[in-house]
């Protein structure tokens, strides 16, 4: 194979509190992304930017805008090339499709201006498809552009030039990426079918964010370390090399991926080979620490190799998710309407759509409907309570009793880093509070007195900037229950966190 995999995929997920080092407010727009892309690879050295069809605003003229405003860089670093601009774009069985015909439609058009200016072409050959349930879906998007090639070529008399494009699929629920090696099979399947041979490779995505907001922080965790080790015997087994992507924020729920804690990242999730680079990693860190982390994170990701999971430690790891997925649903599904009431005040950072009907989608625990992760993680970060912690407790003590404790720190290695380093923003006073106004926030006092004495742990701030972000959280708690705005304690607090959620 003779193309460039990149390893550093920046992205537009609207994580970051503080504003963008190259603009004066934190609020990026979508006309401002294309000036944003340009950023991520000339100043930060990322190799990949995501362009976000699913549930957002977006500038379809992305590669005319850039070739026109930055020539001189992209005609030495060209698109498709050497650098990579990956679109995702919605799954129709979610999101309405007519915004797939624009994107595209918009792939197509992009060939032909590039090929005019005599630049690599395709710049752009590779589509996300987020939450892949079935091959059938991932083909479905093979035959859909293939026929849109055609068409384009025939309508307007043109000569085809690219007729088809790879397909990432993106695993977004514990169940999905367990199962997603044999979503893989089939698809190689079917592709061999239609196309009469293999895919020269495969970019599998899991999703960090979407998993935990569904089941919780040791669940996703473990069923991505189940992912990885299945796409490593796949690859071995079929002869297409498989390079793994991973979706991390930087808070330990939603992956912990930080430039002060690429070391431990890079450990925890051995065998990943392109990292997603969010907002809060680029914009809410010292500048000098971004891009050492990076230089880091390009040098070391290829290395590691993921960790191959027998099949008796394999079913004992979905015993181990089974039991805090239950403890961490039951609790969030209670608590849905509290979270979401304060979700509705944290500020938003991208233009996005409606998030339900029509121009969207919800995410669901149960039956009751989520904000996005960023929101929910934010909401609950906002009051003093980190949602690493819920339902834990009770998984560690029901584990414990079960002799699996052995093999859940075997492979969930950086467990106690990541919940220490969650804990220090729980705030004692407001979950006790919070217990007096709904017994099932008990549940949660549960948690935080099990995780401190089987993990030994005394969780609550230890810096400066706990106790100041714990300070925060109680005026977040008061001016709430005063019905007064405490949108300003909420980024206040994120401030001393360094993400927004």
């Amino acid at each position: 194979m003779d193309r460039k995999i990149p390893i550093l995929m920046a992205s537009q997920h609207p994580d970051n509190i503080s504003s963008p080092y190259w603009k004066k407010d934190p609020f990026v727009t979508t006309y401002e992304e294309t000036e944003e892309c340009y950023r991520c690879y000339h100043d930060l050295g990322c190799d990949e930017y995501m362009w976000d069809w699913e549930g957002k605003l977006v500038d379809e003229a992305v590669i005319d805008r850039l070739l026109r405003k930055y020539n001189e860089y992209f005609s030495k670093h060209q698109i498709g090339r050497d650098l990579f601009l990956t679109m995702r774009i919605p799954n129709q069985a979610y999101e309405s499709g007519y915004r797939n015909a624009r994107a595209f439609m918009g792939m197509l058009s992009a060939e032909e201006f590039v090929r005019d200016l005599k630049l690599n072409t395709p710049p752009l050959f590779e589509l996300i498809l987020p939450m892949t349930t079935n091959a059938e879906e991932l083909m479905q998007i093979e035959t859909t552009f293939q026929r849109t090639a055609q068409l384009k070529s025939e309508v307007f008399e043109q000569k085809l030039g690219m007729d088809r494009v790879d397909v990432i699929p993106l695993f977004e629920g514990v169940d999905n990426l367990v199962n997603s090696h044999a979503i893989i099979q089939k698809y190689f399947a079917l592709y061999r079918k239609h196309f009469g041979h293999n895919p020269e490779y495969l970019r599998p995505f899991v999703a960090r964010s979407d998993p935990a907001l569904n089941s919780g922080i040791v669940a996703t965790t473990l069923g991505i370390k189940i992912a990885l080790s299945q796409f490593a015997q796949l690859a071995e087994s079929t002869g297409i090399p498989m390079y793994p992507i991973i979706g991390p924020g930087g808070l330990p729920f939603r992956g912990h991926l930080h430039p002060q804690n690429v070391k431990h990242f890079v450990r925890e999730y051995a065998g990943v080979y392109t990292a997603v680079i969010q907002s809060s990693f680029r914009y809410d860190w010292p500048m000098d620490e971004v891009k050492a982390a990076l230089k880091y994170l390009k040098r070391e990701l290829p290395k590691r190799q993921a960790v191959t999971i027998p099949p008796q430690d394999r079913q004992g790891l979905l015993k181990i998710i089974a039991i805090f997925e239950n403890h961490y649903r039951k609790t969030v599904e209670k608590l849905a309407d509290q979270i979401n009431d304060i979700a509705a005040y944290v500020p938003s950072r991208r233009e996005r759509m409606l998030h339900i009907g029509l121009f969207g989608y919800s995410r669901k625990v149960g039956k009751k409907a989520l904000p996005r992760a960023i929101k929910f993680t934010s909401a609950l970060y906002s009051i003093g309570i980190p949602p690493e912690l819920i339902g834990v407790g009770r998984g560690l003590a029901d584990i414990k009793q079960a002799g699996l404790m052995d093999l859940l720190f075997k492979y969930y290695v950086n467990l106690e880093h990541d919940i220490k380093n969650a804990g220090y923003y729980l705030n004692r006073e407001n979950l006790q509070f919070l217990v007096n106004d709904s017994a099932t926030w008990k549940e949660v006092q549960k948690d935080v007195t099990l995780i401190e004495e089987i993990l030994g742990l005394e969780l609550g701030p230890r810096a400066l900037e706990h106790y100041i972000h714990r300070n925060s959280t109680s005026n977040v708690y008061f001016l709430k229950q005063d019905g007064r705005d405490f949108v300003k304690e909420i980024e206040w607090a994120a401030k001393w966190r360094k993400s927004l959620g």
